[in-house]
């Protein structure tokens, strides 16, 4: 049965006693007679009593430091978002003693994160946030943590066999099930699809491979796999002559190609190489609302954007582990947000600096 809000006056009344007595029998101190106790033992479990949590917290003098592993936005400013919805979390529950230190490392160099995971590692803090972009490199941390009993909660990226205490951000697999929806539905008539991942080694990308095999399930399961040939390319931005090589190269071997789904947050790469070499009427699907991409999906040449929530990712995070330390309640092992198909004519509602609702729903 689930428990309900219940006054300390109403089990007083109930009980038959004052409401210093139930106050001395929930926290256990001063002298109940024992049938008394007993009697108001009874009420609280007929009651379905449950104690506040947050006056309770706001009780304590206990503090909790919460490590925030994340890749730094100074080198891909994706990351800003997420940062940001951490620091606006701390500063909510600061009050209840909880702090965050950031540990940030370069998403695109695995050893400058294993520095950084080892950092945290040594400091055993009460909980950590880990966006955990490393696959193979991750797990033997996520045994430690095990082994030291620290929890951690993953954020846009989930790895079901990590043992997390849960997972706040987008279903990868549903989110490329999505993106097939958005290219039939835009591109009816049979063509080749162009997967594009860019900056990403892909065998260790695990939530990239999600979204591919969603994108290629959604024509799977409609009978539609033998029309809509898929094209797959990986692209490094580091190298830019090779970027638009292997671009050129993939149009040449399927000039038919009049959809393109970008499975990380650089549509805005792809469809400025489009404009350079004049090619029109190309149907792209990317990731989140920079303004990078939302510029070009203003100008037309981007048309959708899957929202993943970046901010929400983060803010939730420390949610989850604030719920978990603080409050001593169970948390959800899965908080996926809401996937937003954004377009030019409904991105205004989705630019504004703060948080909006839709971002926080659960």
């Amino acid at each position: 049965m689930k428990s309900i809000a219940v006054r300390i006056k109403d089990i007083a009344e109930k009980a038959g006693v004052s409401t210093g007595t139930v106050d001395r029998v929930l926290h256990k101190r001063g002298k109940v007679a024992p049938d008394v106790e007993r009697r108001v033992l009874q009420v609280l479990n007929d009651m379905n009593y449950e104690p506040n949590l947050i006056a309770r917290a706001l009780g304590s003098n206990k503090s909790y430091r919460i490590a925030a592993l994340i890749p730094d936005p100074a080198y891909d400013n994706y990351w800003q978002a997420p940062m940001d919805g951490v620091e606006s979390a701390e500063a909510a529950l600061r009050q209840y003693g909880l702090k965050v230190e950031q540990y940030l490392f370069n998403p695109y160099d695995v050893n400058c994160f294993i520095e950084k995971a080892k950092q945290v590692t040594q400091t055993c803090p009460d909980g950590i946030l880990i966006s955990p972009i490393f696959y193979r490199e991750v797990m033997p941390f996520f045994s430690q943590w095990q082994e030291q009993n620290i929890p951690f909660v993953l954020f846009n990226t989930h790895i079901a066999e990590a043992d997390a205490l849960s997972y706040v951000g987008q279903d990868s697999y549903q989110s490329g099930l999505l993106a097939g929806k958005l290219i039939h539905y835009g591109q009816p008539q049979p063509c080749p699809v162009l997967v594009a991942h860019i900056d990403e080694e892909i065998s260790n990308a695990a939530h990239l491979l999600k979204k591919e095999q969603g994108l290629r399930d959604y024509f799977r399961q409609n009978g539609l796999d033998r029309e809509y040939k898929i094209v797959v390319v990986s692209l490094d931005r580091s190298d830019p002559v090779g970027f638009g090589q292997k671009l050129e190269q993939v149009f040449k071997n399927d000039p038919g190609i009049q959809s393109i789904y970008i499975t990380t947050s650089k549509a805005y790469d792809i469809a400025a190489w489009l404009a350079q070499k004049g090619l029109k009427n190309l149907k792209l699907v990317g990731y989140d609302l920079l303004p990078q991409n939302l510029r070009f999906l203003d100008t037309g040449q981007i048309s959708f954007l899957i929202n993943q929530n970046p901010k929400g990712q983060g803010y939730w995070g420390i949610h989850q582990l604030a719920g978990h330390l603080v409050f001593k309640k169970e948390v959800a092992a899965l908080k996926y947000l809401p996937l937003d198909v954004v377009t030019k004519e409904n991105s205004y509602y989705y630019t504004g600096s703060e948080i909006s609702h839709r971002e926080l729903a659960p």
